[in-house]
């Protein structure tokens, strides 16, 4: 089959093989518009694809001489991530926030051409406009809601109860099933925007269900202290997965939830360790029990980062794709380094300037900061218009630099891990896969950015 060629949103002609016998493509309209902040919505290869090396054709599967196995490589210069995140957001605080849906878009583009199954890319073709639209109307909803029904319950509260209290908590709990809404909604629409080989991923609606289920299976997980863990994991990655699609094909997610116990054996042993600790301090033990208090915590706390990777291992082993399985090969071990370690990192780097900041702020003024009174900062001084513009500063500074250094030190490195670790086996069967009607799903992830669920990858 000949070559396909297709044109960029910048003019550029490139040729590729296409995947099996269908290599179809679509524009979104955010590829194609100008504007000030094009750079979010056309293909910039400068922070996309960080000047990796070309990538190999799809007969170069990075697995010797298999031509049935894919190997997941991740290309990608943290430095340059951390100036782009820096960057966007700036610009999202000069203007009050709004950039922050192209900021989104900018780092999804990068990490996503960053992941290559196989030697190819991801592509993710979301578009800001969509998600600044979706936002506002989710904005619009939740207050419609939360207001009508916080007064309801007000005023059912007072009427009954003759008090305040049960109708806060009543509230609290009747957003817990958006929260979960959201996080489903906001699954959808990136799958529906992500790419690989020119074929759409998508997911089915069923947002609510996903929600009520969710809701049911917390429930179970606390009223059993935790031993139905497992079965909560296991059935909602089901609920997700067996309405997954790449192209047409329909991913399926097989296995038991009882698979999941295994990965649990940290968690089990901490609970254990917890039980002597507080014998003994019955006991009158206080010095042991304290140590193996200790060590039940720290096993605790190492058991939540096994579970998480040895059940997304399990999980990820017995899904399969039109014939073709996946592998994650990832170590618990390595995950926990790069959490601590990175987030460890990033709190000193930002330790360091602010105590900078505070010592020279001190020798300008003459005096120590903290012995400020109110009187000191009014405006009409020049000594306290200058501390409160350095305040500001400081205060918009930190949260920059965190999110800067933590994406590159923490984000970055968990991802490589996971991305390097992935094989894809039997992927000859995914050459007959069709491509999928696109998806417009116009409200984008709008309640979980307005709920702040967090999915941004």
């Amino acid at each position: 089959m000949p070559p396909a060629a297709c044109t960029t949103a910048r003019g550029a002609r490139i040729t590729t093989r296409p995947f099996g016998h269908i290599g179809l493509t679509q524009d979104t309209p955010s590829e194609n518009l100008p504007g000030p902040w094009s750079r979010a919505r056309g293909l910039d290869h400068e922070e996309a694809a960080p000047r990796p090396a070309p990538a190999p054709g799809f007969g170069e599967r990075l697995t010797g001489d298999d031509p049935d196995v894919l190997r997941t490589s991740f290309i990608g210069r943290r430095l340059r991530l951390f100036w782009l995140v820096l960057k966007s957001g700036f610009l999202t605080v000069l203007t009050l926030g709004i950039y922050r849906f192209w900021m989104k878009t900018r780092i999804r583009r990068w990490f996503w051409s960053a992941i290559r199954p196989g030697g190819h890319p991801l592509e993710y073709v979301g578009d800001p406009f969509e998600k600044l639209l979706g936002f506002l109307f989710a904005v619009v909803i939740l207050a419609f809601y939360i207001g009508i029904v916080n007064l309801l319950l007000m005023f059912v509260s007072f009427a009954v109860l003759n008090g305040n209290v049960a109708a806060y908590i009543l509230s609290f709990v009747g957003v817990i099933p958006l929260w979960f809404f959201a996080q489903y909604r906001a699954r959808r629409y990136v799958l529906a925007r992500t790419r690989w080989r020119g074929l759409r991923f998508g997911l089915e609606p069923g947002a609510w269900g996903y929600a009520f289920r969710a809701l049911g299976y917390w429930a179970l997980t606390l009223l059993s202290g935790g031993l139905l863990w497992p079965l909560m994991t296991f059935r909602l990655e089901q609920y997700k997965s067996d309405r997954t699609f790449f192209g047409a094909a329909r991913l399926r997610q097989g296995g038991r939830w009882t698979m999941l116990y295994g990965a649990m054996k940290p968690l089990f042993l901490g609970a254990g360790l917890g039980l002597a600790a507080a014998g003994m301090i019955a006991l009158g033990f206080a010095g042991w029990g304290s140590t193996i208090a200790l060590c039940a915590g720290l096993t605790l706390f190492y058991g939540l980062f096994h579970y998480r990777v040895e059940s997304l291992k399990r999980l990820t082993a017995t899904k399969r794709l039109a014939g073709a399985r996946l592998e994650l090969q990832a170590r618990p071990w390595r995950i926990l380094w790069i959490t601590v370690f990175g987030y460890g990192l990033t709190a000193l780097a930002l330790l360091v300037p602010m105590v900078a900041i505070g010592i020279a702020l001190s020798a300008m003024l003459g005096e120590s900061v903290m012995t400020l009174s109110p009187q000191d900062l009014s405006l009409n001084d020049l000594g306290g218009a200058v501390l409160i513009a350095l305040s500001l500063m400081l205060y918009f500074g930190v949260f920059l630099m965190w999110s800067a250094a933590s994406h590159a030190l923490v984000t970055v490195p968990t991802l490589q891990h996971y991305a390097s670790g992935l094989v894809i086996r039997g992927a000859e069967s995914l050459n007959g896969v069709h491509q999928r009607a696109r998806d417009a799903h116009t409200e984008a992830e709008g309640f979980a950015d307005a709920l702040d669920v967090g999915a941004s990858l």
